[in-house]
């Protein structure tokens, strides 16, 4: 079965790129999408050495693009000694092996070529299983098309049979029991996750988790607000697996930051579902940091495109918080006001030289201090602990102590209220 999970040929170094304008596209898009296509490719580690369009009102059946304009790209392909061609398009099992034909090299789809990369990227068990089931499943009805070099003969019945129908259905057979065992595995995972949620809600921390379109800074943003060291890299998914850290804020606030795996546009349904288990992340935060990578000239339609996935996953309507990363590019400063100007509370930084952080810290307190009860509280100025232990847990927002005991106004967690009952004055729920 190892052999039929592979979807792309390790050895394959030249690619040709095909890409298709549908009635509901523009050149511009096309040419956009090939773009990305390309940076994929060279994520994958394959060299890209020509590409071609097709303009179509519909696509072909057989062959999606026409047989005429695939003979035609085929010679094209032939002529810069690519290896393999990738279409900007998902195929169907026939329309790819047709199309193999006809080009004479291997044929792999956008599909094919991110879940390729995911299974390079994935590092955890739970990463691996779940590209595994997003493999199985594109493969699964596309099982056909590697059983064409087996004989099938015509049973005395008249029905189709042989060698080859028999293997294919005890693929399907195995390819089958295969997902199921995932799914059960991924469960698992579910359950773990849930239980690692409830200890969070003991402590009351507010969970942020950081979205965004893929090589947006996202983990460099984890890592320079949390000093922590997950990879990354200036390239399409540099990690997959979902990585949780605490950051403490200026307000005394702790705040659990998950960072996830990069959204794109086209990017497979399948793949969606697969990581439904990380992306539940997503669906239990409180807040949702969208991180945007502004000195992309094409941001507007990248926050499009995390926005389809939020919506697909049923959590467009949360809380986020816009974060414009990489203002230190040329020119990125500029674009950078222009966003923050259409939405509100929105934040511009450089996660690689850390600069905005005091104006981001600000706003995440701001966002997240609904979760805080605001008190009024009369320590006496003998008890010198309790008043060092309010300065390091709550966000002091007045205090005085030029009374007989000191008094302050705070916002603390919930759950750290029970240890300053004693010098509790009032609460002012909504202040």
């Amino acid at each position: 079965m190892k052999a039929l999970i592979d979807t792309a040929d390790k050895k394959s170094e030249r690619a040709f790129l095909v890409g298709v304008e549908l009635k509901s596209q523009t050149a511009w898009d096309v040419a956009d999408s090939l773009d990305e296509l390309a940076e994929l490719a060279n994520t994958a580690g394959v060299a890209v050495v020509g590409q071609g369009t097709q303009r179509l009102e519909a696509p072909h059946s057989g062959t999606f693009i026409g047989a005429g304009k695939a003979e035609e790209f085929a010679k094209a392909a032939k002529e810069a000694n690519a290896d393999t061609v990738l279409f900007d398009e998902e195929l169907s099992g026939a329309q790819a092996r047709n199309l193999e034909e006809i080009f004479g090299a291997k044929v792999i789809d956008r599909t094919a070529l991110i879940l390729d990369i995911f299974a390079q990227r994935a590092r955890t068990r739970e990463g691996k299983l779940q590209v595994e089931l997003a493999q199985l499943q594109y493969l699964m009805p596309r099982l056909t098309r590697y059983w064409t070099h087996l004989s099938r003969q015509r049973g005395s019945t008249g029905s189709i049979g042989g060698e080859g129908e028999s293997q294919l259905e005890a693929d399907r057979r195995k390819t089958q029991e295969r997902i199921d065992k995932i799914r059960n595995e991924l469960t698992t995972v579910r359950r773990q996750r849930s239980t690692q949620r409830e200890g969070r809600q003991r402590h009351q921390w507010p969970l942020a988790s950081i979205v965004g379109y893929t090589n947006a800074g996202k983990s460099t943003l984890l890592n320079a607000l949390t000093g922590s060291e997950v990879l990354a890299e200036d390239m399409l998914f540099a990690t997959l697996d979902p990585t949780t850290r605490r950051l403490r804020l200026p307000s005394n606030q702790n705040v659990l930051l998950s960072d996830t795996v990069g959204f794109i546009r086209k990017l497979p349904h399948g793949l969606v579902e697969a990581f439904k288990a990380t992306l539940e992340e997503v669906v239990e935060a409180d807040l949702l940091i969208h991180v945007v990578d502004t000195s992309h000239p094409n941001a507007p339609q990248q926050m499009d495109a995390v926005n389809a996935v939020l919506a697909d996953i049923g959590v467009q309507e949360k809380p986020t918080l816009m974060v414009f990363n990489k203002i230190d590019k040329p020119g990125a400063t500029e674009m950078a006001a222009m966003y923050c100007q259409q939405f509100p509370k929105a934040v511009a930084v450089s996660a690689r030289k850390k600069q905005g952080f005091e104006t981001l810290f600000a706003e995440l307190g701001a966002m997240l201090k609904p979760i805080r009860e605001f008190v009024e509280i009369r320590i006496p100025h003998h008890e010198q602990k309790v008043m060092s232990r309010l300065h390091s847990v709550a966000q002091v927002v007045e205090q005085d102590y030029s009374g007989e005991v000191a008094c302050f106004r705070v916002r603390i967690p919930p759950y750290l209220r029970h240890e300053f009952e004693p010098y509790l004055i009032s609460s002012h729920d909504g202040d």
